[in-house]
């Protein structure tokens, strides 16, 4: 069945707009099922942490520690125009949004003790549960 509501990462705009957005949470995509999904499981003293953002490349994604909090933010911004010179019309849509998860890691836990990846729209975090360490500002964490 075609669908000539607009869709934005695998959302109805249209419908449920109470669920939409969710600015307590800094949740743009709140009620999306396919944005950051997130899977941690305990292996060997460590936590991994895997995350699905599909549709969001490496430069989109931030990952910060700030007093003990990891928080993941993704920001995607595009346009799109569609010209038909025969016809006259021309189309020119423009999509932002962000979405953010915070976890509580720890306030012993430093950037240097969080390891982070991403590839084919899974990111893969993995940190210590326990570190000596103590962590004065927030500072960024590097994705590969």
């Amino acid at each position: 069945m075609l669908s000539l509501t607009p869709r934005t990462f695998g959302m109805n705009l249209f419908n449920d707009m109470d669920d939409l957005f969710d600015y307590g949470n800094r949740g743009f995509f709140r009620s999306s099922p396919d944005v950051m999904k997130t899977d941690i499981k305990e292996k060997e003293g460590l936590y991994l942490l895997t995350m699905d953002l599909p549709g969001f490349s490496k430069e989109d994604i931030k990952a910060e520690l700030k007093d003990g909090y990891l928080t993941i933010t993704a920001e995607k911004n595009s346009e799109d125009e569609n010209k038909d010179d025969k016809s006259g019309w021309v189309v020119h849509e423009r999509h932002s949004g962000s979405c953010s998860r915070t976890f509580y890691v720890g306030e012993n836990i430093t950037e240097n003790d969080i390891k982070a990846a991403f590839k084919d729209g899974t990111l893969n975090l993995s940190f210590p549960k326990e570190s000596v360490k103590a962590q004065p500002e927030g500072k960024y964490i590097a994705i590969e």
